[in-house]
């Protein structure tokens, strides 16, 4: 690849690539933009995520070649929402865009998409849910039923009109993320979406059609963890951002907890066992099967591994048993003093989770 611009011209463009574990992809993109992108002052920031595949090395290796790319590696985090604003405040450029590594995204409407931009719109985005776009084309079933999912419940946050809010591909001023950047969350994938919703005023926006490619080298990184992930978001937009979006996933989690607990203490009823033995075994297999979901997905960017998983829920444990005592507490000093029943339970239980969170995340996950 020959730059064809000088290492003093100033960017116009600065196109943000989130990436983990693409270093069969990155080069090949970097190609592509350089013919795409001709006459256009750009540069390219890949965002890694420490990938163990080497692709910082990579990345590194062709910026010796061609200063117009750079890379950014991340060290003990991790998420793409958190890889594109890190991206896209690291550039200097009056224009950003955010585009996957994967291939999967065609560079080739990146000049139309520009083009918006120079003639007045603050966001553009590549849809695939417009006349000349395909949403099926490239994508999984799963893949295709989380984006469905994200395009029905963004109407209810969002302050742009777009057809695909959960495109990974789009282009805006950057002077519209500088402005809004604080109010952003870095967990989880859908930064269009929270871009769209944090405006504090509807953006003038643009849609280009695009076709979702097939991947070609890797894998995907999307399953049905964004579904959750997503639906957290929406809540947490719903409540202002008062309550926290790791919250509301540790609360979805603690309600399959109470699923899980009535199942096995059902089993182990059936199975002859006292009612005492019965309880302590279906507590016990409730707070594991909350440990693990917590561990893959409320704090999956802090993922326990190996003897750190067994230290971690063995803390859990301790944490659990500890906001069950606050919990009963609470739950009968308000009986006592005559609250109803059921007024007194809830205020237990939100009392033993709001607790449980917070020393989860002090002691068990390190947060």
């Amino acid at each position: 690849m020959t730059p064809t611009q000088t290492a003093t011209t100033a960017p116009e463009l600065t196109v943000v690539v989130p990436s983990y574990n693409e270093r069969d992809n990155v080069p090949e993109l970097a190609r592509r933009l350089d013919h795409v992108l001709s006459g256009i002052a750009w540069e390219m920031i890949v965002v890694d995520d420490d990938s163990p595949d080497g692709t910082s090395a990579v990345v590194k290796a062709l910026s010796r070649q061609d200063p117009r790319v750079r890379c950014i590696r991340r060290v003990g985090r991790r998420g793409l929402a958190g890889a594109c604003i890190e991206g896209m405040l690291a550039s200097s450029a009056p224009v950003v865009a955010v585009m996957d590594a994967d291939l999967q995204h065609d560079e080739t409407i990146l000049p139309a998409m520009l083009t918006h931009i120079r003639e007045g719109k603050e966001l553009v985005v590549a849809s695939r849910n417009i006349e000349g776009g395909s949403k099926t084309e490239g994508l999984s079933p799963v893949r295709q039923a989380i984006s469905d999912l994200g395009r029905k419940l963004s109407a209810m946050i969002l302050k742009a009109p777009l057809s695909d809010p959960m495109s990974g591909f789009f282009m805006l001023k950057r002077e519209l993320v500088e402005e809004i950047a604080p109010k952003l969350s870095t967990a989880g994938f859908k930064i269009l979406a929270d871009i769209a919703a944090s405006v504090p005023r509807a953006p003038s926006v643009a849609e280009v059609p695009f076709v979702f490619r097939e991947r070609v080298h890797g894998e995907s990184k999307l399953d049905a963890k964004v579904a959750l992930d997503y639906l957290g978001f929406v809540l947490n937009k719903l409540s202002g951002g008062l309550i926290p979006l790791r919250f509301i996933f540790f609360a979805l989690v603690g309600a399959s907890g109470l699923v899980v607990h009535m199942l096995a203490l059902y089993v182990a009823l059936r199975g002859g066992v006292g009612f005492e033995w019965s309880q302590t075994l279906a507590t016990a297999i409730a707070m594991t099967s909350n440990f693990i979901i917590n561990n893959e997905v409320t704090y999956r960017d802090g993922r326990l591994r190996g003897s750190k998983f067994w230290v971690g829920l063995a803390l859990f444990y301790l944490v659990c048993s500890i906001g069950a005592l606050g919990n009963v507490g609470v739950a009968s000093w308000l009986y006592s003093g005559h609250a109803q029943w059921w007024l007194a339970g809830i205020a237990g239980a939100v009392m033993g989770a709001v607790f449980n969170y917070a020393a989860s995340s002090a002691f068990v996950w390190r947060r």
